[in-house]
């Protein structure tokens, strides 16, 4: 059986921790394990509920242009202006920027507290590949194939999963399936490998990466009007691990299962990678020891000088021919106004829609968003967890059955000696049928509650992980990922969205993609730089 990444690119041919965002609670449980539940500034970003509008505005700044958010998209659409030569300024709520891309690091490791890999991208999509260049992930290219520096390209072992007792190697189950079971999940990936060859009456692929690339053909956009669930049994797909794989894939990228995304959405996440490389196959992934947080610190180091932190937009108004963005100081609560001629807002449409003035009109419905909240918590281990049974721990690690996504090994990717001690990276999007309720429940949670759950999961593979853990640090994040549920993807609300007003604001947030990875962001902020030059309508 092969990995799951092949499983997906066949079909081609398919965070003491250091950490940013307010303490919410600190506790030690029991067995001398300490650690931290923090989290995204929820202090400051609330203030957005209070009443701060009539603050009196104490400085004024002039800027040609504003970006409003420092994660991804924001830096993104920061980089490309800055080639330019543009004046701008990036505003971001977080002590730091990175988005969902963020890490952190402690005396062990460097470990994300979010997003923590990079598929190798597809030929065409030249800016990503020219930012890849620009970091040293490409070194060169060799008969028009991109180079990629080793160090970054996942190590082995990279994945395996628990199941039946002992680990497998590859994400995929095969180890004690029955036949009739793995007939399926070969049907399903012949499948899944037509989609990705398919290409649409307009002449454009059916599922690719970036998403504005991809055809507009009725026949597949049709997808989009029904669940991934009701497609599968369409096509009488019955097995229970092929389901539970399914869902599983759909909770990575969606913090959802197969009932909530469309169809087309859960057939993007198998038929849409096509990465080619000199060095590495198809199926390879960049990582690093702090995730996408390399990433993201790479785009910052481009533009560092003119990014303000711990700052609040708070309302976003028209001025004759100008735009004023005003914000507050997190630190000094001194209230700035920026006069700009035109604004990036790279925030969430949850945000936009409390920021934007009424004059601008923006056609939003922001409750046909969905973001779905997880947490993420990094445990420092004086025990290593490599087994004497089955396959040796890996870059992901898997336990068959969990509604988590398991854990990925931080300091995988650290070059010399092995270390005795670790730090693992642990992944649960809190699924559920309302994202709002499980936000709520997320936010109710203590962190000895969040402790038993995260080490009762794990003992499922590793019965004494406590005795070997000195530290554990929780991360939850309320608005995680968008959910493409069905009918968004090409949908109005969608849409509307995303279109420029008056072209003096743009939209950049992956949210307006409909799908949450870092692909995404990067072009939705690079295509909205390119609209303030006069690039692109």
């Amino acid at each position: 059986m092969i990995s799951r990444r092949k499983f997906l690119f066949n079909s081609l041919g398919l965070a003491g921790a250091t950490c940013m965002g307010s303490v919410f609670t600190s506790c030690t449980p029991s067995r001398n394990v300490t650690g931290m539940l923090t989290g995204p500034n929820q202090a400051l970003g609330h203030r957005l509920h209070q009443e701060i509008r009539n603050a009196k505005v104490e400085q004024t700044l002039h800027h040609d242009v504003v970006i409003v958010g420092g994660g991804t998209s924001g830096l993104a659409a920061a980089r490309y202006l800055s080639k330019s030569g543009t004046d701008f300024m990036l505003i971001e709520l977080e002590q730091r920027t990175g988005g969902n891309a963020q890490s952190g690091s402690n005396e062990v490791s460097a470990y994300p507290l979010g997003a923590h890999y990079l598929p190798l991208p597809s030929l065409n999509d030249a800016e990503l590949l020219h930012f890849l260049e620009e970091s040293g992930a490409i070194t060169g290219y060799q008969n028009g194939k991109p180079v990629y520096n080793d160090y970054y390209l996942c190590f082995d072992p990279k994945e395996r999963l628990f199941i039946h007792g002992h680990w497998q190697d590859g994400l995929v189950p095969h180890s004690g399936v029955p036949s009739a079971d793995l007939d399926q999940l070969h049907r399903f990936q012949s499948l899944m490998h037509e989609f990705k060859q398919a290409k649409g009456a307009d002449g454009k692929d059916a599922f690719c990466i970036p998403l504005t690339a991809c055809s507009v053909d009725p026949a597949f956009t049709a997808l989009d009007k029904i669940s991934f669930s009701e497609y599968l049994q369409q096509q009488t797909f019955t097995s229970e691990y092929l389901w539970w794989y399914v869902n599983y894939c759909c909770a990575d990228d969606y913090g959802a299962t197969a009932d909530q995304v469309s169809a087309w959405a859960g057939i993007h996440y198998f038929a849409s990678r096509k990465g080619i490389a000199h060095n590495a196959e198809s199926d390879s992934v960049l990582t690093w020891p702090e995730g996408n947080g390399w990433l993201v610190n790479k785009l910052r180091e481009q533009v560092k000088e003119t990014i303000v932190c711990n700052s609040l937009v708070f309302r976003i108004e028209s001025r004759g021919n100008k735009v004023a963005v005003l914000f507050i100081d997190g630190n000094a609560g001194v209230c700035t106004e920026v006069i700009t001629d035109q604004v990036i807002l790279a925030t969430p449409q949850f945000i936009n829609h409390r920021i934007l003035s009424a004059s601008f009109e923006h056609p939003l419905n922001a409750a046909s968003f969905n973001y779905a909240p997880w947490m993420v918590a990094n445990l420092t281990l004086t025990s290593n967890l490599e087994t004497k049974r089955g396959e040796p721990l890996s870059w992901d690690n898997v336990i068959y059955g969990s509604k988590s996504l398991g854990y990925v090994y931080a300091n995988h990717q650290t070059l010399g000696q092995r270390q005795q001690q670790q730090v693992i990276t642990y992944y649960a999007p809190l699924l559920g049928a309302n994202a709002k309720d499980s936000r709520t429940f997320a936010n109710a949670q203590t962190y000895e509650q969040w402790y038993a759950w995260v080490t009762k999961d794990l003992k499922t593979a590793h019965r004494f992980i406590e005795d070997g853990m000195e530290r554990m640090d929780v991360w939850v994040w309320g608005h995680g990922m968008i959910c493409p549920i069905p009918d968004f993807i090409f949908g109005k609300a969608r849409t509307n969205a995303s279109a420029s007003l008056r072209d003096k604001i743009h939209f950049a947030h992956s949210d307006c993609s409909g799908i949450s990875i870092f692909e995404e962001a990067f072009h939705r902020g690079t295509q909205a730089a390119k609209k303030v030059l006069g690039y692109e309508s």
